[in-house]
């Protein structure tokens, strides 16, 4: 599903990554855990392509992703990944429905379609409800799963997740990481999942420790 290969990025004088190698098979969930500053979100933000490496390559299903165009890359980010952030990002003046369209728009899919894929997501996790509200009239846990369909929306292959029960208390937190193996069940999705959260980098498939910008072994 996923390779990357040899990834260094450096801010200034500070090396971030020093040449960092990890494959993803398809419908993995995959846990990068460390201490904080060790590179784990830099590594996350430049395989999902949002941010680009100083040298190496990232490879998405066969694609390079530094071989597209800027154009290109938008769409292919938006048609292959998806995101999910400790902040989930809603933007306050969209229903629930509206937020989680928003990536199909972006993607000129049929507004019908789009929003029965929003509504069979909003009832697959127990939200059909609220499909109505504003993210202001939304609990914390009921705002990421609002987040955790947006980013499912366009049905992607692979979906990057940086501490995405951060924010949540521990059932919310729970019953978010039993979420994310229902999903890779339910929709064949792989996961690649910051987190500093013992329990979720437990029901990982894998667990992948950073360390000083590098896998340790």
């Amino acid at each position: 599903m996923l390779q990357a290969i040899g990834i260094q990025k450096s801010y200034g004088n500070l090396k971030i990554l020093k040449g960092v190698s990890l494959e993803v098979k398809s419908r993995e969930i995959v846990a990068i855990v460390g201490a904080s500053g060790a590179g784990k979100s830099t590594l996350l933000h430049i395989m999902g392509s949002l941010d680009q490496p100083d040298a190496g390559e990232v490879i998405i299903e066969g694609t390079q992703m530094n071989m597209l165009t800027q154009k290109k890359l938008s769409a292919f980010r938006n048609e292959h990944i998806g995101f999910i952030f400790q902040f989930h990002h809603l933007l306050p003046e969209f229903t629930a429905l509206e937020n989680i369209c928003i990536p199909a728009c972006i993607a000129k899919k049929n507004k019908k379609q789009a929003e029965l894929s929003a509504m069979e997501l909003l009832s697959m996790l127990d939200l059909a409800h609220r499909a109505g509200h504003k993210p202001a009239e939304l609990s914390g846990g009921e705002q990421q799963r609002i987040a955790v369909a947006r980013a499912l929306v366009n049905k992607p292959s692979i979906i990057f997740a940086d501490e995405p029960s951060g924010n949540l208390d521990s059932a919310n937190a729970h019953s978010m990481h039993n979420l994310f193996v229902e999903l890779r069940d339910k929709f064949d999705q792989t996961f690649i999942i910051v987190t500093h959260n013992d329990e979720l980098a437990t029901i990982a498939d894998r667990k992948i420790v950073m360390k000083d910008g590098l896998i340790s072994v």
